[in-house]
């Protein structure tokens, strides 16, 4: 039972920034220098504005004293400690995480946990206030990916260094704690680390089992628990570890204070001998059996372990306080928020089952930067948290009004939060699928019945289902039928409406549709695409994209209905020799440029809290039209392809415009976007460099003027989109890349 006197009368919000600095060979990978935030004092404000009560914050040893304690800087840490003071937010302060200190020494370094303590007193010196600590994050996970998988340094990939890691981390906590409580006897010891559960076929599960009590080993050695009698002892004796080592922490045990728990989808793993089931990359052994070991998620039928299940096995384990000490999911917006959504809800089960629960952690308030490979390697691979910071100044995500909601006692509503996450959806199974049977207590091959497909929201009598729909308009287009299928992907309910479905241009059959489906928003993907033909049709072409677009606008505005429409690189002239900006003035060159110019002024003027994104020449893995299938096509039949030279533009991956514009819409973003992926290329050259790329001569590709190719349209001859909102897109080239990845 939980001691009501000691807690918290509710459940508290923290905050976390990844603040990962870790070593690989002689580099070091610092978070906090790629999400800018060891330059932004400025970003506490913003946690302030959240409602948070206290935050994971870093006062790294990496950071402060890399060159030993005689040289350390505590500027950093001086200004943002004392400002989290006056912002009333109290700061849970790491000392290592994932880190193996500075380059004199290493997790494998006997005098490692001196040397750690060494500096946890000069921290605790220098911050008597300071009453929480989490010396060491996740050492555990930190002594696998250092000691027994090789990933971080010392690099290490036998089971004594994982030990050897081990050990030194969790003895560093106990000495740290030793003599930051020697200053402050109240400190309290937050030691977090990651939870997940490993299972197996009946042949594997042995080896299950052992993974999982050596999931516990850390906090076991922490609580003093590890003797003769533990379920690994025998193991830990056969690395080559000491008894007199092992019996060191039963001797000086250091409980947490609170237990925190790390929890992330793909924590949990499923052990299976029949290695054809599953990728070369996957499989391993243990010296008795060869096995794949994968994520549980994209195998078990039933999903990940129960949250709540395994935070009552830590609370039943030790009887000691809890926290969720990171709830993070990289991936899109309403993903992000279905996970903080069942994380919050879980801990909210707890408490009213009495159980000590302190908080939920929302973690990487800034993001994270290639964890993607367990930041083994710098590709620069950028995951949004509550905070996207590609905007020149973080920009807050539909996370941060959630958390606001929640941390007020408030309930938060958004259309898609009710829907199953994809760790839910049987879509999700990459492999073969297993399921548990309670009553055999095994894996038995499953049977799997696909979860209905979102596509179309069924309409009785004039009402919609429960669920709003998205409302996609155009869907027969390349637009269109992009945004259907990663809708589909993403667990989205769309409606698809094609010309005939409703013409944008009628305002009555608008209303109508509007009033039938009820949708939370709208996707304009209708539209005249022929820019040759405008300049032969221009009272169609305009109809169609500028009135239609303004009767949209305004019947979603007249139903408080979010809207996103498409505009176009062909609003200007070309003039300018450096990427265009949202506010740069339009100056259109054809009849088509004009349509989209006059289209854009229409919807913000009827509808403000629209989103219209400007972008330029799609190409993508789904339609059979765009500029470089049709290019590859050509050679891979043996034809020549002609491709203008003197005409420089910025191609959009259709996936990544499709993706980033329903993060955006999400989040609720308004006003003028360029969404494009960064790079400025001819037409010429683009094809050239796929066509490499694609493993294709480009000899046959006839560079040419745009002139020769005949056009009926003038184009600006550099038309290259920046953005002074965000570079929300990956690079150009990565997009090509990916491109000829997925059409091969």
């Amino acid at each position: 039972m939980r001691n009501s006197s000691q807690i918290p009368s509710h459940l508290e919000v923290w905050g976390g920034i990844e603040c990962t600095v870790n070593r690989v060979g002689d580099r070091y990978f610092d978070q906090l220098e790629l999400n800018g935030h060891a330059n932004r004092i400025e970003d506490l404000d913003r946690f302030a504005a959240l409602g948070i009560q206290a935050i994971r914050y870093p006062i790294l040893w990496e950071r402060i004293a890399p060159d030993g304690l005689e040289q350390a800087d505590w500027s950093w840490a001086d200004e943002r400690l004392a400002y989290l003071k006056q912002l009333g937010i109290r700061p849970i302060v790491g000392l290592v995480h994932h880190g193996s200190g500075p380059r004199d020494t290493s997790l494998v370094d006997p005098a490692f946990p001196e040397k750690l303590a060494t500096y946890a007193r000069a921290v605790a010196q220098r911050y008597p206030w300071v009453s929480q600590y989490t010396p060491v994050n996740e050492p555990l996970t930190t002594a696998r990916f250092s000691g027994l998988y090789g990933h971080w340094y010392p690099h290490q990939c036998d089971d004594l260094m994982f030990m050897r890691a081990l050990l030194n981390q969790c003895r560093a906590t106990v000495l740290a704690m030793q003599v930051i409580r020697q200053i402050n006897p109240q400190a309290q010891l937050v030691q977090t680390e990651d939870a997940g559960k490993i299972f197996s076929t009946p042949l594997l599960s042995y080896q299950a089992q052992f993974e999982n009590d050596r999931g516990w080993l850390s906090l076991d050695l922490l609580c003093g628990r590890v003797n003769a009698s533990h379920p690994l002892w025998g193991y830990l004796l056969y690395t080559g570890i000491q008894a007199d080592e092992l019996l060191w922490f039963q001797d000086h045990p250091c409980v947490p204070d609170v237990i925190g728990i790390n929890r992330y989808a793909c924590s949990d793993r499923f052990l299976d001998e029949r290695l054809d089931r599953y990728p070369l990359h996957t499989h391993g052994g243990n010296g008795k059996h060869q096995y794949a070991d994968v994520e549980a998620v994209w195998v078990c039928a039933e999903g990940i372990y129960d949250h709540f299940t395994l935070l009552k096995e830590v609370w039943e384990r030790y009887q000691r306080p809890i926290a969720i000490t990171e709830a993070h999911l990289g991936c899109t917006r309403e993903e992000q928020l279905r996970w903080l959504k069942e994380i919050w809800q879980t801990a909210q089960a707890l408490y009213q089952e009495d159980i000590d629960i302190r908080a939920v952690t929302v973690w990487s308030l800034l993001g994270t930067y290639d964890w993607n490979s367990l930041v083994t390697r710098a590709d620069g691979f950028y995951e949004p948290g509550v905070f996207d910071v590609r905007s020149p100044l973080p920009r807050s995500t539909a996370i941060a009004t959630m958390i606001q909601a929640i941390a007020a006692g408030q309930d938060y509503h958004h259309p898609l939060l009710d829907l199953p996450g994809w760790w839910q959806r049987s879509q999700r199974l990459r492999y073969p699928p297993v399921s548990f049977i309670k009553e055999l207590g095994k894996w038995t091959d499953a049977t799997v019945v696909s979860t209905p497909k979102m596509k179309q929201v069924a309409v009785t009598n004039g009402s919609s289902a429960s669920t709003p729909p998205l409302l996609i308009a155009g869907v027969t287009g390349t637009l269109g039928q992009a945004f259907a299928r990663i809708c589909e992907v993403r667990g989205i309910p769309y409606y698809p409406l094609s010309r005939q479905d409703m013409d944008i241009t009628n305002s009555v059959a608008v209303g109508e549709i509007l009033d039938e489906l009820q949708p939370w928003a709208v996707v304009n993907a209708a539209g005249y695409v022929r820019v040759d033909d405008a300049e032969r049709e221009p009272h169609l072409c305009h109809r169609i994209n500028a009135g239609g677009a303004a009767i949209l606008a305004d019947a979603c505005a007249q139903r408080n209905i979010g809207l996103i429409t498409f505009s176009s690189d062909l609003v200007f002239n070309g003039d300018c020799h450096q990427p265009y900006l949202e506010g740069d003035p339009v100056a259109p060159l054809n009849v088509y440029g004009h349509s989209k110019a006059q289209a854009e002024r229409w919807v913000l003027q009827y509808h403000p809290r629209s989103l219209v994104i400007r972008t330029s020449a799609f190409f993508g893995p789904w339609d059979e039209y765009n500029f470089l299938t049709i290019a590859l096509r050509a050679l891979t039949a043996g034809l020549p392809f002609m491709a203008a030279e003197d005409v420089i533009v910025s191609p959009t991956y259709v996936p990544d415009l499709v993706n980033t514009s329903l993060d955006l819409l999400i989040d609720g973003e308004t006003g003028l976007w360029h969404l494009t992926n960064p790079g400025a290329i001819s037409w010429a050259e683009l094809a050239r460099s796929t066509a490499q790329l694609a493993g294709l001569d480009a000899s046959s590709i006839q560079s040419c003027s745009t002139k020769a190719l005949g056009l009926q349209a003038t184009r600006p001859a550099y038309s290259v989109l920046g953005s002074e909102r965000g570079i929300l897109l990956p690079t150009l080239d990565q997009a090509i890349a990916r491109y000829v990845l997925e059409c091969n």
